[in-house]
């Protein structure tokens, strides 16, 4: 009935978006980029870019290429590229990335380590 798509290059430079007031008990899986503005608890896996907003919340563990937190994370971070940490962002849990940029006012409590791809 439904072909199953093997190829996600179409989703490539689209976003995904979850609105600030939003809340979600579960995970979420996508191929493409994603904003998260509303709150999550869950897991999260991108092959894309993850945005966390300045009213983001996630509490659960994500996996990504790349990551920029504004708002609040606690739980397990892999990403294999950058993460980039903003003033105002709230970090707590375990970080395994690439490269890694904290801006000043950041509150990053979390264990890091940086692996090379």
């Amino acid at each position: 009935m439904f072909d199953k798509v093997k190829n996600q290059d179409h989703l490539l430079g689209k976003t995904n978006r979850i609105v600030e007031g939003t809340s979600i008990n579960g995970d979420i899986t996508t191929f493409a980029d994603f904003r998260l503005d509303g709150k999550l608890t869950g897991n999260f896996t991108s092959e894309g870019k993850i945005v966390i907003g300045p009213t983001g919340q996630v509490m659960g563990d994500i996996t990504c290429k790349s990551i920029d937190i504004e708002g609040k994370f606690s739980g397990k971070l892999i990403a294999e590229g950058m993460l980039n940490v903003k003033s105002k962002a709230h970090i707590t849990g375990e970080v395994i990335v690439g490269k890694l940029a904290v801006e000043p006012g950041a509150k990053f409590e979390a264990s890091c380590e940086m692996r090379s791809s």
